[in-house]
């Protein structure tokens, strides 16, 4: 190719990087907020698009939407791997700050944007997430201390609350803000139906009076115990199992000071779930083999029921919603 030539069809590359038939995965691949998904330069696959000063070639292009090309220039005389640069185009100013043709900027946390000959295109980085409503009768959204997007929190129903929220912890040392007024949602269900998993809320009922998320572990029945051989003969449900000894809480080889003998929700034989509606959370302190130690805050299985409508036997929250006249009780 003539020196400083851009390569062409005219100029065909030495190494070819498109291969047909085309062979592509199933699913395109997720590309990072900002980054356009295109057709590669094969036109074979969806792919990333290259960003700037990221390397080029025939098959992988770079972002056009951000005014970008493949610059082969600095590859003489092959041309055959190149840079991806920006076109010369007209900048952006956003809030007094010049961008400059296909660059990326974040005006926040909660936005990525990049300029695109003189206009600006932005894309959100914070998830619309649906309001829990499983576990949440009048959720809102608030801003959550060391997060940037915004958190959904229940607000608990006033009437006929003369004692402490019965979601409240034990023994929480009340906050030092007189005007504080506490804010505590729900546990949500646990993340898993069987095994140890984690139930999360946020809660201001602190020192500082600021909303922060908290975690416990949860175990709403073990997975390797085949429960229904426990099922009584005539019945198809089991509501409440528990193990027959006392035993010690593991952790990555970190063990319980204590033993314990928990309650797990049961299983059914029929299309019917086992839930828990009443719970607590307690302190479970653990000893390690290096002498160190922690507390872990532990959700404790008080009662459950047995759902008689769950669409879908494996997923024991599908049909929460529609029993808010059992809410589940935890402390």
């Amino acid at each position: 190719c003539p020196t400083g030539l851009i390569r062409s069809h005219f100029c065909p590359p030495l190494v070819h990087y498109c291969k047909w038939p085309c062979e592509c995965p199933k699913a395109p691949p997720t590309c990072p907020p900002g980054v356009s998904l295109l057709m590669d330069g094969c036109d074979c696959c969806k792919t990333c698009a290259r960003q700037v000063g990221e390397e080029c070639n025939e098959a992988d292009t770079c972002d056009y939407h951000k005014g970008l090309y493949c610059d082969y220039s600095s590859d003489k005389p092959r041309y055959e791997k190149g840079v991806c640069a920006y076109m010369v185009g007209t900048g952006c100013e956003y809030d007094g700050v010049i961008y400059r043709n296909g660059q990326s900027f974040k005006p926040s946390c909660k936005y990525q944007c990049v300029c695109v000959n003189g206009a600006i295109g932005c894309v959100a980085l914070c998830t619309e997430s649906q309001p829990p409503r499983v576990w949440c009768q009048t959720p809102r959204r608030v801003k959550v201390r060391g997060q940037c997007c915004e958190q959904w929190i229940c607000d608990e129903p006033k009437k006929g609350r003369k004692t402490a929220p019965r979601h409240a912890v034990e023994g929480r040392t009340p906050s030092i803000f007189i005007n504080c007024i506490t804010q505590t949602t729900s546990w949500s269900p646990c993340s898993k139906t069987c095994g140890r998993g984690l139930s999360l809320r946020i809660s201001n009922a602190n020192d500082q009076c600021e909303l922060v998320k908290e975690s416990r572990l949860c175990n709403l029945r073990p997975c390797e115990v085949d429960i229904t051989k426990h099922i009584k003969p005539g019945k198809k449900c089991l509501n409440i199992y528990r193990e027959e000894q006392p035993s010690n809480f593991t952790i990555s080889g970190c063990i319980s000071k204590k033993q314990y003998r928990p309650k797990y929700c049961g299983v059914c034989t029929d299309e019917r779930c086992c839930i828990p509606y009443k719970s607590k959370t307690i302190d479970v302190e653990f000893e390690c083999p290096n002498g160190t130690g922690f507390t872990w805050q532990m959700m404790w299985v008080q009662a459950c029921f047995c759902n008689l409508s769950c669409k879908n036997p494996n997923d024991i929250f599908s049909e929460l919603e529609s029993y808010y006249g059992y809410p589940e009780v935890m402390n």
